[in-house]
């Protein structure tokens, strides 16, 4: 016979054990489960989206009441089947209707209460919390009827009640007695950004202010605070914290503290009752997000299924806030502490921030808004402890810095089987994996129903195709194309065209032709729609330097330590006496603490104060020297070889020719670095095979080569065909960039690029048209009338965008 699993309490920490449950051992229990809603389970962290009119009930529905009968589990539903009395000498529990069941096996999962303020008038009609869908209908109600609410609680749940509110068309104030929103999960800073953001969109909020007492006869009316001021109110929402629901377990003769008290197995101190979620207290923390409900269900399903494996350990959480159009991520210790460092990025003016804490070379905390792309990847970093000692100065920019960003879908493939893909749903990137390829899906709608990955809050969306188009390729049979960010429903090759056919040529003309949603794109467009202008229209849209990224906006390479680095061009690798002493009186006059040769043949000059950076180019622009555009997604080397000249082996002169090509592509802005090489033997002493454009000399010409890359993941390159003369070398070479710039995507790689469009396709393009290639290298020279100019020079001589090398006062 079956034992018998009684299960308190039909919310997700629950559920979510009794599913895991019947994946191990699905035949091993009677399973009975007593819930005080009449409803099914559904995700409670989803309440918001349902209150601001952007989710349903039944869309957040996760077990519906006949999946309760499909999967053998009886259901009691309704308050009058809530659980009053837990009879463990007899191993019974009873609902408040008197039925009554046994069991082998217990497991409470009450959740938590809604703090309630012991203030004047709490009990009024009209004043109630934010836990279920009850006080949803409630607020959904006041909205139909009346114009003011209050949200007492500047949290995570307080700022989603007063979003709900305010898109229902109410006028709402937020009251907070702390004078920074969010403090358990946001700093300072952040936290002022985000309330300038929600200010903007129409919440009101006072901070540091004491609730005096909720005023109203029959129903509320208003709120008083202390020092007098009063507050209409057609509804007050309570969102100032939970308290584990533990009444029932105490009552019981469990042992409590402010939790239900449990061992890493999720024991009670009665070894039969098993306990999970927000009511419990375990190694002397309570939780009240849903990432450390996952983990403490999937231990205790093998427990009860008697595995004896999995031990609950405790949890490091990150929290996301559910409003629409915000992005903001926080994990782990943010504040700091003893021996900690902070790396900061700020840049107000695009509405992004993030901050890692950082001890001894390993990730703490973080926080992150306006750009949290990268929060599960910190979330990894701080989970796994990872030492970032070997790519500290470009964590703050993303994974992407990590290795070849073109590459889709790298940066979350590379993530441990167990990282957190879909917080709302607990899904780590493994089950995800495992589901895509025992299933053979290829949809992202295939990865909902079958994982419930991207089901709930869409957060994760973006994650999950990235491991659709990684482990399956081209996943839809009939693809759409991903938007190029959340500001469009266009993806990249349609913007392009229209670019092209609307004669689009500044930034406004195309948010105005497409219809972007937002006013002046994103950081995630903008650069790319600023790339796309200026390589269609070259001799007529102009160079927005607001959409580039801080390095190509000063021209130089920012440092971890808020220094620069400078690299002068060399020109196919060669330099003179000349140029060397300039370089080495620029290295004395500036303190320049690191010289370093680069793998580019170039010299670098590291540890440049932002403000000397266009000194120092007048100086080296009065030895002859130019921008070596080493921070740039253009043109960045070309890499040679002495070649025949004075190498024995030499078949061609390779330095001229590498020089010549310098000379005609420098100053070219690509969709990504672009680099070169000039090998004078098959040799390769140049490496020109793992360049994006490579020349191999031979006896008989010239062999060219494309779509290689080093890094991490080394390609090398495809043969594109064989050449005679040093002018048909430049030819291809600029066809090729100039097909490159027009029709790859911002930040692909030619490596990237030629596996997405095909080999053949390029060769059709370069090799067998000689009409179009022609015209794809006039159009590149054409091009290049606009581009070949010193960036250095502008800005040492002319004074050009003078303003972003002006000291700025530091703030303490």
């Amino acid at each position: 016979m079956k034992e018998r699993l009684v299960l308190i309490g039909n919310g997700m920490a629950g559920m979510r054990t009794i599913e895991e449950l019947q994946k191990v051992a699905p035949q091993m229990y009677d399973i009975t489960v007593f819930g005080a809603e009449p409803h099914g389970n559904y995700n409670r962290i989803m309440l918001s989206p349902v209150l601001a009119g952007e989710k349903t009930i039944p869309e957040i529905m996760i077990n519906d009441l006949d999946w309760y009968e499909q999967n053998g589990v009886t259901l009691h539903a309704g308050k009058d089947k809530e659980i009053v009395e837990i009879n463990r000498g007899r191993r019974e529990v009873r609902a408040a209707d008197g039925t009554t069941v046994k069991y082998d096996r217990l497991l409470i999962a009450t959740g938590s209460n809604p703090f309630i303020l012991p203030l004047p008038g709490n009990d009024l009609p009209g004043v109630i919390g934010f836990r279920d869908i009850k006080d949803v209908d409630a607020m959904l109600h006041a909205a139909k009827t009346g114009k003011h609410a209050v949200v007492i609680g500047g949290g995570l749940l307080g700022l989603e009640a007063a979003n709900g509110l305010m898109k229902q068309g109410l006028q709402v104030t937020v009251v907070h007695v702390l004078d920074t929103l969010m403090e358990r999960q946001l700093d300072p800073f952040a936290a002022d950004m985000l309330r300038k953001t929600l200010e903007e969109r129409g919440l009101r909020f006072l901070m540091g202010a004491h609730t005096a007492a909720i005023l109203g006869d029959d129903k509320v009316r208003g709120v008083r605070f202390k020092d007098g001021l009063e507050v209409p109110a057609d509804i007050v929402v309570m969102a100032v914290g939970i308290r584990p629901n533990i009444e029932l377990a105490k009552k019981s003769g469990i042992h409590c503290e402010r939790g239900i008290v449990v061992n890493d197995t999720m024991q009670t101190y009665d070894p039969r009752v098993y306990s999970v979620g927000e009511c419990v207290q375990h190694r002397g923390v309570c939780y009240g997000l849903v990432a450390p409900l996952w983990e403490q269900a999937k231990v205790c399903a093998s427990h009860l299924a008697q595995h004896g494996v999995g031990r609950y350990e405790g949890s490091v959480t990150s929290t996301k806030l559910k409003v629409t159009g915000i992005d903001l991520f926080s994990a782990g210790n943010f504040n700091g502490g003893p021996d900690c460092e902070e790396l900061v990025l700020r840049d107000p003016a695009r509405g992004v921030y993030k901050k890692l804490v950082v001890k001894d070379n390993r990730v703490q905390g973080a926080v992150l808004y306006g750009d949290t792309v990268d929060g599960t990847w910190y979330f990894q970093l701080l989970r796994e402890n990872t030492d970032i000692t070997a790519f500290r100065e470009t964590v703050l920019f993303g994974h992407a810095h990590m290795a070849d960003a073109g590459r889709e879908g790298h940066s979350v493939m590379s993530m441990s089987d167990d990282a957190e893909i879909c917080g709302c749903n607990g899904v780590c990137k493994g089950t995800i994996v495992k589901a895509i390829t025992e299933k053979k899906l290829f949809t992202v709608d295939d990865v909902r129903a079958h994982t419930k990955a991207s089901a709930s809050c869409g957060s994760c969306t973006g994650l999950v195709e990235q491991i659709l188009a990684a482990t399956v390729g081209n996943y839809d049979a009939t693809p759409k194309e991903k938007p190029m960010c959340k500001c469009t429903d266009h993806p990249h090759d349609v913007v392009r065209k229209a670019i092209r056919d609307e004669h689009l040529t500044s930034l406004e003309s195309v948010f105005k032709v497409l219809n972007w949603k937002t006013a002046n794109g994103c950081a995630s467009c903008r650069p790319a729609l600023n790339y796309y202008l200026i390589s269609t229209w070259p001799a007529e849209a102009k160079d927005d330097y607001q959409s580039r990224f801080i390095n190509e906006r000063v021209h130089a390479n920012i440092q971890k330590d808020g220094t620069y680095s400078v690299v002068p061009r060399m020109w196919g690798g060669l330099t003179n006496a000349r140029e060397l002493r300039a370089i080495a009186d620029a290295a004395d006059k500036y303190n320049v603490r690191t010289v370093k040769v680069t793998g580019g043949q170039r010299i670098d000059l590291f540890g440049i104060r932002k403000e000397d950076l266009p000194k120092i180019w007048a100086d080296l622009n009065a030895a002859g020297m130019v921008s070596g555009h080493a921070y740039g997604k253009s043109l960045r080397t070309v890499k040679t070889c002495v070649g025949s000249d004075w190498c024995r082996f030499g078949t061609q002169d390779s330095t001229g020719l590498g020089v010549k090509i310098e000379q005609m592509t420098w100053g070219s802005w690509t969709p990504h670095k672009f680099k070169m090489a000039v090998s004078g033997c098959p040799r390769n002493c140049a490496e020109a095979t793992i360049k994006d454009f490579g020349v191999v000399c031979v006896d008989s010409g010239y062999e060219a080569h494309v779509g290689g890359n080093g890094g991490i993941h080394v390609r090398g390159t495809d043969l594109l065909c064989k050449l005679e003369t040093e002018e048909q070398v430049l030819e291809y070479c600029g066809a090729f960039m100039q097909l490159y710039r027009e029709e790859g995507r911002y930040l692909e790689r030619t490596a990237p690029w030629i596996e997405r469009v095909g080999l053949e396709y390029v060769k059709a393009k370069i090799v067998e048209d000689e009409e179009g290639r022609k015209a794809l290298y006039a159009r590149f020279l054409e091009s290049q009338k606009y581009a070949q100019t010193d960036p250095w020079a502008e800005r040492a001589s002319a004074g050009v965008d003078a303003h972003e090398y002006a000291p700025v006062a530091t703030i303490g």
